[in-house]
């Protein structure tokens, strides 16, 4: 039995949820990024347990289909983007619809239907803030960094981390207080 659950989008999460199911008692068989796999059936006592205690740290189970899809759009493009060293060859729509068995038209119109802003705006933001964290390690120069997130070029880059955060990479770099926003908030 799968179960999904909201907001549950980083690293942290999984082993959060981890955690609870195995204090609740579960036969746990998989946990990813937005959803727990159980061995059998859950009892409705059990499954409200868990509501409850994930709700404590404002996770949630979700039962409806579209929030449920909505939830995959956004744990892929996370995934993608900032746990995968090797960001997809193909189009982020093509990718999308190959890993959600959807269409991509209709996943873009649901999603910015729901989530108020689009697919495009959702990439670009984690794109930023995976350039922020590569930049805050200063590890990869500013070529290295477009390259390893498949900008075309540094302009490209810069262009658009100045359109989303309002500073340049380099004036990003040489603050000393440089603020990332959590996955979780974006």
């Amino acid at each position: 039995m799968k179960i999904y659950i909201k907001y549950m989008v980083s690293i942290r999460c999984k082993y959060f949820v981890t955690d609870v199911i195995k204090k609740i008692g579960l036969k746990l068989i998989n946990v990813e990024l937005g959803f727990v796999e159980f061995e059998g059936a859950l009892s409705s006592e059990q499954k409200e347990l868990l509501r409850s205690e994930l709700l404590l740290s404002g996770l949630e189970m979700m039962d409806d289909k579209k929030s449920i899809l909505i939830e995959k759009i956004k744990h892929v493009i996370i995934e993608m983007i900032h746990y995968s060293d090797e960001i997809p060859k193909v189009n982020f729509s093509v990718y999308l619809a190959e890993k959600t068995n959807h269409d991509y038209t209709y996943l873009s119109n649901l999603f910015s239907e729901t989530e108020g802003t689009t697919i495009e705006h959702f990439i670009i933001k984690h794109k930023i803030e995976r350039v922020k964290e590569l930049i805050i390690y200063n590890e990869l120069n500013l070529t290295e960094i477009a390259w390893k997130m498949h900008y075309s070029s540094v302009a490209h880059l810069s262009n658009q981390f100045k359109k989303v955060t309002g500073l340049t990479p380099s004036f990003f770099k040489s603050l000393k207080n440089k603020k990332r926003e959590n996955i979780e908030n974006l």
